[in-house]
């Protein structure tokens, strides 16, 4: 039905009458207007149908990709917080280790610093030994110096 009045309309448009039109014609494009306006409001009703289904598409797009990117930035910050953790860790460890190396290093220049005064002290000794040795070196040749003649002069009588 709609189609025989779209056809009436469109014959009607292309002729051009001066005859007015009767009653039953004045309804029937009456009718025809209503059915294009009611194809217009159709048309314009799925066209919103389908910008609105487009925009939830978009949205939901876009939802999904704030959610992506939301996870992706939580697991670098987890990623990073591990990071500096470990980190902390080695260099707790390395600070330890220095520590540990500088009382070393302090208790071998102590070590060293006591060898050297027991060498020094060593050294001293030593010369004390050798002065006091060539003190009794010197009182023994005194001795029997002072003994050779008059052991010459026993052995000779004897």
């Amino acid at each position: 039905m709609t189609q025989r009045i779209r056809k009436a309309t469109e014959r009607q448009e292309n002729v051009l009458s001066f005859v007015r039109s009767s009653e039953p014609d004045l309804a029937a494009n009456a009718l025809g207007l209503v059915y294009q306006a009611a194809e217009v409001f159709s048309d314009m009703e799925a066209r919103a149908r389908e910008m609105e289904a487009r925009a939830q598409s978009m949205c939901k797009a876009a939802t999904e990709r704030l959610l992506s990117a939301e996870q992706r930035s939580e697991a670098a910050d987890r990623a990073r917080r591990q990071i500096i953790a470990e980190a902390e860790c080695k260099l707790q460890d390395a600070s330890r280790a220095l520590r540990q190396a500088e009382l070393r290093i302090t208790a071998a220049e102590d070590r060293a610093t006591a060898v050297e005064l027991r060498a020094q002290v060593a050294e001293a000794n030593a010369r004390e030994a050798v002065e006091a040795l060539a003190l009794v070196e010197e009182a023994i040749r005194k001795r029997f110096c002072a003994e050779s003649p008059t052991s010459k002069n026993m052995s000779t009588a004897a």
